[in-house]
């Protein structure tokens, strides 16, 4: 069975899969037309979730719109992903009790590339019934300027050529969306939904920068400009779904039913696909209700439109609490324990207790209830149901990926949040768990594991940077504070001066002793996570 609009025509053929309850045909004719809702990144995520959240907008009848997918960054993904199997996708839904849900999802009416469909998007930006751009483009693709503040090649040449020769994707995308503003067009509500803290107002950042040099050359007018960053709306989201690289299981699993194509691929650019995306069940989405121009019934759906004071305390509670900071620390020490999946740690005492006192005992504190969801509920589905999933193939390896650009929202907010409290118990030199991470992540960079051979670091732009601002220290190495000092005082790197509030000395004591010698990492995590076993999120 190929994967394409013909074949799942033929209901038995695809017997156990959950297939389009709705005229495919006539909602890519109505998008075509009238289109509502546009997306930028063809990734695993976009496909595992906003595009089911559409899905299930058509199936019950609420929208007769699907989405338009673009990609800038990895376009093989359009033509091995989209274009291959008539914009269809498999949606694998893996359940912590071995149930498997298999789903076929149409929602995708087009997929372009950014460097060839400039019209058909112009086509796209300028019609009226657009509503909302969305952007899974991940952390990195926010980043317009390097560690000395300066922009970006790509993005400075187009902030000094002006809207019409642009190069770098903000400079298109500010070039579409003014487009949309010379049509006298409603402004539109452009939507981050990457895992990553503020992640409106870095989007709002690259826009504002981009079109305020070119309203400073002269090349649109103060009214241009204001419409484009005080009109338009940038809300805060908070997104959570774990959706790790394709599953060789599930490549298996599909191809013994007969589906043609299932083994997944690595693009040039080094992105991981396949025709499906597996993920867990769980998932949250909050956005902030600042749409001019209406948005599809997402709320229908499950999605949670609110206040952005909701929003931010969502989003803080995830990413500097409840999850994100101890996917940081499985990712590391994982990497460095010769671990290759984040279920089979959650049998290891140590690092159980590690992750579990990280948050319980030193983040939660600091916690903000936003109010519609519990932070301790939430806490207790990731240890108790997410990361103890053995069909959910999620990686320390993945997990480890771009940690220099992850550490200061994960641990930064809550270590100035230490620094500022008028309690005696709260108190940053009192911290044990997340000085003990951030000198894992020293220990990590060191490129060696705990047996003393080396390993292949996860890609993260900074890596050499980091390694030189520490001195490029060897296993073995008994390193003074004066030399880790220029790393642990980098507020780029932290969000804070770990010196200054009192965690520095820590984390150079701890990464010393964790750079010991072979086994030393065990060791150490015995040292400080091993007196007590957090029996209750332990699965055997």
């Amino acid at each position: 069975m190929k994967l394409t609009k013909e074949s799942i025509k033929h209901n038995a053929s695809w017997k156990g899969y959950r297939l389009p309850q709705y005229d495919i045909d006539a909602v890519r004719e109505a998008t075509h037309k009238a289109p509502t809702w546009l997306h930028f990144g063809a990734g695993n995520l976009f496909r595992a979730f906003p595009a089911v959240l559409a899905q299930r907008l058509l199936t019950a009848g609420l929208t007769d719109t699907g989405i338009i997918c673009c990609d800038g960054y990895d376009e093989e993904l359009i033509d091995r992903c989209y274009r291959a199997c008539d914009h269809l996708s498999l949606s694998v839904t893996l359940y912590s009790n071995g149930t498997i849900n298999k789903e076929i999802v149409a929602s995708v009416t087009e997929s372009l590339k950014l460097s060839e469909d400039g019209a058909r998007l112009k086509e796209v930006f300028t019609a009226p019934s657009l509503q909302m751009v969305t952007f899974t483009i991940t952390e990195k693709g926010y980043a317009i300027q390097n560690d000395a503040h300066d922009f970006l090649p790509d993005y400075k040449a187009d902030m000094e050529s002006g809207p019409d020769t642009c190069r770098s994707f903000f400079g298109k995308l500010a070039s579409l969306c003014l487009s949309r503003v010379r049509a006298g067009l409603a402004p539109l509500a452009l939507v981050s939904l990457d895992n990553c803290s503020d992640n409106g107002v870095r989007l709002e950042r690259a826009m504002r920068y981009m079109t305020q040099a070119w309203m400073q050359h002269g090349f649109i007018t103060e009214d241009e400009y204001f419409a484009l960053i005080k009109k338009n709306t940038y809300p805060l989201s908070m997104i959570d779904k774990i959706t790790p690289h394709p599953d060789e299981r599930i490549a298996k699993a599909l191809t013994d039913d007969g589906v043609e194509g299932a083994q997944p691929f690595v693009t040039e650019k080094g992105s991981v696909g396949a025709i499906y995306v597996n993920s867990e069940n769980p998932h949250y989405l909050l956005i902030e209700n600042a749409f001019p121009n209406g948005h599809p019934p997402l709320e229908q759906c499950g999605v949670i439109i609110t206040r952005r004071d909701i929003v931010e305390k969502s989003a803080q509670m995830k990413v500097a609490t409840c999850m994100n900071p101890m996917d940081t620390a499985l990712g590391i020490f994982g990497c460095m324990l010769g671990y290759t999946q984040v279920s089979a740690e959650m049998k290891d005492k140590e690092l159980v207790n590690l992750i579990t006192r990280l948050s319980e005992n030193e983040a939660m504190p600091m916690v903000a209830d936003p109010g519609v969801i519990d932070p301790e509920a939430f806490l207790h589905e990731v240890l108790g149901e997410r990361y103890p999933n053995p069909f959910l193939q999620d990686s320390p390896q993945r997990t480890a990926t771009d940690t220099s650009r992850k550490i200061a929202p994960r641990f930064g907010t809550t270590l100035y949040a230490y620094y500022n409290s008028m309690l005696p118990a709260h108190r940053a030199t009192k911290l044990v768990y997340i000085p003990l991470v951030l000198a894992g992540w020293l220990r990590y960079l060191v490129g060696v594991d705990d047996r003393g051979d080396a390993f292949e670091l996860s890609p993260d732009p900074n890596i050499e940077h980091v390694r030189s601002l520490m001195g490029n220290p060897k296993l073995g190495d008994e390193c003074p504070e004066a030399q880790l000092y220029p790393l642990l005082a980098n507020r780029y790197y932290f969000g804070v001066n770990l010196f200054e509030i009192g965690v520095g000395e820590t984390v150079v004591r701890m990464f010393n002793e964790l750079n010991r010698g072979p086994r030393a990492i065990r060791e150490t995590l015995k040292k400080y996570c091993g007196e007590e076993k957090a029996e209750e999120w332990i699965f055997d």
